[in-house]
């Protein structure tokens, strides 16, 4: 049946980020919707935020498209030409190769609900904005810019 039950997906708290750059992502809840209806083309998350908490380091992709739409709450968007609040039923659309890193940011008092959707190419590269750190789709490994491995990835 393709009818998903939301609450038989499970929950992935935080984020694949090495320290320190995990922290701002620490309490996020990522629940793997598409994945969990054995979706291979593109990857639909159900994505909570709580007040304080990034949704992922401002970043870009190479070789992905990627779509955000606001559920329930607010965010802030932030990106290269700076904040853009997100409240429900606002969406933001980033295509692929643009160069222009972005995250959301929970700044209100309340939970934030979101739905995000991207692509799945095995040749993207996400690149971060702000940081030195890479990550391939190939191996899903966090490296510096130069190529050479975080110590605990």
């Amino acid at each position: 049946m393709p009818k998903i039950d939301t609450v038989a997906v499970p929950k992935h708290k935080g984020s694949g980020y090495p320290p320190p750059f995990d922290i701002p992502c620490a309490d996020r809840i990522r629940q793997r919707l598409g994945n969990f209806g054995g979706l291979t083309d593109f990857g639909v998350n159900l994505m909570h935020l709580p007040p304080g908490n990034w949704s992922s380091q401002r970043h870009w992709h190479s070789a992905e498209d990627e779509f955000v739409y606001v559920l329930d709450g607010e965010l802030v968007l932030v990106e290269d030409g700076g904040e853009t609040l997100l409240r429900a039923g606002d969406c933001a659309a980033f295509p692929k190769n643009s160069g222009n890193g972005h995250h959301m940011i929970n700044k209100s008092g309340a939970m934030a609900v979101y739905l995000e959707v991207g692509t799945r190419s095995p040749s993207d590269i996400t690149i971060c904005s702000d940081i030195d750190m890479m990550s391939s789709n190939a191996d899903g490994r966090f490296v510096y810019k130069d190529g050479r491995p975080y110590p605990d990835t």
